[in-house]
């Protein structure tokens, strides 16, 4: 797919991501590859997908746009969301269609500033950069260095960034409104009330991984609710 095809394929739908790390039950490229095929049945216009494996299960399944990435930490870095040309090669080598990368200002190898890896992405890769970002001043600076899409993934997973129970919006808002290029909203949309409001307020798209994919998660959110809620269970 050109860069056209993917932008026309996932504006204003909802990209799903398919996700589980090694210590969670659902681990395993064949099952992402599986809940990859359930998310585009349901109406899912693309998938964000993590380790090359999954990756290329998920690219064997479905026919949509993916947005790739490798969790991989570093010693002494706190940047783990595609933190070297290694992961970026890995996704590329899947055949991801974009490259999602942690586009904040926390440490990453080789102290490289999220603009200087994304030129170097740029260079060397022909493949899409989707900017993962907390801050509206890292949005710009990441749409400066070349980045093909701003997410708001990681507002509120950065020291620096509001601590909110729900997605942010002031910040889909603001950054729909100035930037140039799509604004995909992510980070803490589990209502399709709240999706619907991130497209009213902009986003190009709009991403959700645990209120779908991780079922552990979403147990454990019910439990939690009711548990703060002290309600009486009677068998």
């Amino acid at each position: 797919m050109t860069k056209d095809q993917v932008l026309k394929k996932i504006y204003k739908g909802l990209i799903v991501s398919c996700q589980a790390l090694k210590n969670e039950p659902l681990y395993g490229s064949e099952i992402m590859a599986k809940m990859a095929i359930a998310a585009e049945k349901g109406g899912a216009v693309g998938i964000r997908a993590n380790y090359a494996t999954d990756i290329k299960a998920i690219r064997e399944a479905v026919d949509l746009p993916i947005i790739g990435l490798v969790k991989r930490e570093y010693p002494d870095y706190e940047v783990y969301i595609t933190p070297t040309l290694k992961e970026v090669e890995e996704v590329v080598s899947a055949g991801a269609n974009i490259v999602a990368i942690d586009a904040t200002d926390m440490s990453r190898p080789g102290n490289k500033t999220a603009s200087q890896f994304i030129y170097e992405i740029k260079n060397k890769f022909d493949i899409m950069v989707m900017a993962d970002i907390s801050t509206y001043e890292e949005a710009i600076r990441a749409q400066d260095a070349g980045a093909d899409l701003i997410s708001t993934t990681m507002s509120g997973y950065t020291p620096y960034s509001p601590k909110l129970d729900g997605p942010d919006f002031q910040l889909i808002q603001d950054l729909a409104r100035d930037l140039k290029v799509p604004v995909i909203g992510e980070g803490r949309i589990w209502e399709p009330e709240e999706a619907v409001k991130a497209l009213e307020l902009g986003a190009y798209a709009i991403v959700v991984g645990t209120a779908i994919t991780r079922p552990m998660n979403i147990t454990k959110r019910f439990v939690d609710t009711i548990a703060q809620a002290r309600v009486s269970v009677r068998v």
